[in-house]
């Protein structure tokens, strides 16, 4: 009778162990599963689809801070294009430097100003010059707020019968400021400042 009642006890505990082991057993596969399933709708969180043309296309979301310096770089690029390409057509310079306009405060106005001013618009268009640059390299310090700048490039005065090629290198700083059909990247350039602007070859055509 001892003898069962020792089995029946012995029985018990590996009864007792083997639910504890499956308890455990199912509450970290739960754990797991429910880890999972917020990794997987996080994860689908960050993926936007955008249709084009009748098709969708796959695109990803992004913290901005990742894309701050890629972001700084283009705009300043596209402000540079807008500021810089000019054909000898009224219209056309006044859409550019619009543009242009909305993506920094008032320091590009006056330095637009200036140049009216001076007669530097007027002076392309009636001698049929057509201005286009390009950016080399766009130097952004994302270590302090409002991030500082330097942009290099070159300029290209095309005339009838030459071609001048000048250096160009500005300044200026960046402040965030919201998001605009006008002002897709979200930023404004501020104190803005041309430090060299001269010729290096004029080539015959």
């Amino acid at each position: 009778m001892f003898q069962q009642l020792k089995n029946i006890d012995t029985a018990f505990k590996h009864i007792k162990t083997f639910s504890l082991v499956l308890i455990v057993a199912c509450t970290a596969i739960c754990g797991f599963t429910v880890y999972k399933s917020y990794e997987f709708v996080r994860n689908a969180q960050q993926h936007i689809y955008i249709l084009a043309s009748g098709k969708a296309l796959e695109a990803f979301s992004a913290d901005r801070t990742a894309n701050i310096p890629v972001e700084a770089r283009d705009h300043i690029r596209m402000f540079h294009q807008y500021f810089f390409t000019l054909d000898p057509d009224d219209k056309v310079i006044q859409s550019n430097i619009t543009r242009a306009l909305y993506l920094a405060d008032n320091s590009a106005e006056r330095a637009y100003s200036n140049l009216k001013e001076q007669g530097y618009y007027s002076d392309l268009i009636s001698a049929n010059i057509s201005q286009q640059v390009s950016i080399d390299s766009v130097q952004v310090d994302i270590s302090q707020y409002p991030y500082a700048f330097h942009c290099y490039g070159k300029e290209k005065l095309i005339r009838s019968t030459s071609i001048v090629t000048r250096s160009l290198i500005t300044e200026g700083y960046l402040r965030s400021v919201q998001r605009s059909d006008n002002n897709p990247h979200g930023f404004l350039i501020e104190k803005w400042n041309i430090l060299e602007n001269r010729d290096l070859k004029t080539e015959n055509r």
